[in-house]
């Protein structure tokens, strides 16, 4: 019954149209007075208590470092690198893609911010190329959501707050499975590529690639000192958001000196906005984690799922499916705060290692992001090109289908995640 409760709390708050913070707040309202706990203050101090948190801090850093990529040339010059090695192939823009996108995700750890750069530089060129619409974007949607799996990731940063698991041991066990997806994404290539008709243009010559290889050299220390520092303890994530922060700075501002004191203020102003969406969207979920640990939710739902307790790998396969339905109508953040808390016990209490359903639990929550109807990669990506999203539905699918094959291979072959994980451990 109290699982009833909540969801249908939830739901009908959300159905409303009401923002989901202010829907998870009011569904702890609800399971408060249902619990006959009725407490106004207790709301208040877990509502503040949520926002302080100090690996949370990593939050508004990524988010910045993101920001400040884009504004201040660093993305761009990991593209032109990116154009400089791969251009010359056949249907090369879209291997430019999926590497910009892995080489992107190693250093914001924002779906949305490695999305908007790829489209705003990739897709016109595409389309001047004469390669499908449908395809350049999907493909361009596709490799967005490499960046909440490769480290930095913030979303690795709130589910780890949120499950309590160890935020530097998610990033690093989300090294591989990015890696895996980015391949996964140029067999997908490779095979629509295959109809291509385009002229291919020159190779680049050896001068060329090692012109835009020292320009872009700084822009690549950055995932170097982020991964370098997490495995050899010098910082924490926390820690590392900061360097990431005032590395993408510095960067912009001294050595290519294209972020002015004008673009710098509304870069500022840009992640600041972000930044308290994130923050009160988490802050709202500690709240609701409160009660739902209150009222004991994980072992309801844990009792319901009762005969998949002995089955770890189906028990993941069902959680992974209820996740994707949920995907289809939430946002990545939301999914995390509103089932994390609830269903990283049951998959513990089974057996199941933490460190790998946290990656698995971010992984399928970010191909959320690439499905609709909400899809808030794929809208990006259609402002941004300004395409319909049937068009973009139909360019996605292929590549969505190889994300299912590679989530599917990680729940048979949980090693996949967890031998790399014990080497850097």
């Amino acid at each position: 019954m109290t699982v009833a409760v909540f969801l249908s709390s939830l739901l009908g708050f959300m159905a409303f149209g009401m923002p989901i913070a202010f829907a998870l707040i009011l569904t702890a309202a609800v399971l408060m007075w249902y619990l006959d706990f009725w407490d106004v203050q207790l709301l208040a101090q877990n509502l503040l208590a949520g926002a302080d948190s100090f690996p949370l801090l990593a939050v508004p850093f990524f988010i910045l470092a993101g920001e400040l990529m884009n504004a201040g040339g660093i993305s761009r010059r990991i593209i032109a690198m990116a154009q400089a090695y791969f251009g010359h192939l056949r249907g090369g823009l879209g291997y430019v893609a999926i590497a910009a996108a892995v080489l992107l995700a190693s250093m914001s750890g924002s779906a949305l911010a490695d999305t908007a750069a790829l489209a705003t530089l990739l897709l016109p060129m595409m389309r001047q190329r004469g390669y499908p619409v449908h395809s350049s974007a999907g493909l361009v949607a596709a490799g967005g959501i490499i960046a909440p799996i490769i480290p930095p990731s913030m979303p690795f940063v709130i589910y780890g707050v949120v499950t309590n698991t160890s935020i530097s041991q998610l990033f690093m066990a989300g090294l591989v499975p990015g890696l895996i997806m980015g391949a996964g994404l140029i067999v997908a290539w490779t095979l629509i590529a295959r109809g291509f008709t385009e002229p291919t243009p020159p190779k680049a010559t050896a001068a060329e690639r090692r012109r835009v290889l020292i320009d872009g050299a700084a822009a690549l220390m950055l995932p170097v000192i982020i991964v370098g520092g997490l495995r050899f303890g010098i910082f924490t994530p926390t820690e590392a958001a900061v360097v990431a922060a005032m590395y993408a700075l510095a960067v912009s501002t001294l050595l290519y000196r294209e972020l002015s004191w004008s673009d710098l203020m509304e870069t500022l102003t840009r992640a600041s906005r972000t930044t308290a969406s994130v923050m009160f969207l988490c802050a709202a979920a500690t709240v609701s984690a409160y009660m739902i640990t209150l009222a004991q939710l994980p072992d309801e739902i844990g009792a319901m799922l009762g005969p998949l307790a002995e089955h770890p790998k189906l028990l993941v396969l069902a959680i992974m499916l209820l996740m994707i339905a949920v995907g289809m109508v939430l946002d990545l953040t939301p999914t995390i705060l509103i089932l994390a808390p609830v269903l990283a016990p049951i998959a513990i209490k089974a057996g199941v290692d933490p460190v790998y359903f946290g990656v698995m639990f971010v992984l399928i929550g970010s191909i959320g992001l690439i499905t609709p109807p909400v899809g808030t990669v794929l809208n990006v990506v259609g402002g941004i090109g300004k395409l319909r999203m049937e068009v973009l539905v139909r360019g996605v699918m292929p590549f969505f289908l190889i994300y299912l094959i590679i989530v599917a291979l990680l729940v048979a072959f949980p090693s996949i995640v967890t031998v790399p994980l014990a080497w850097l451990r």
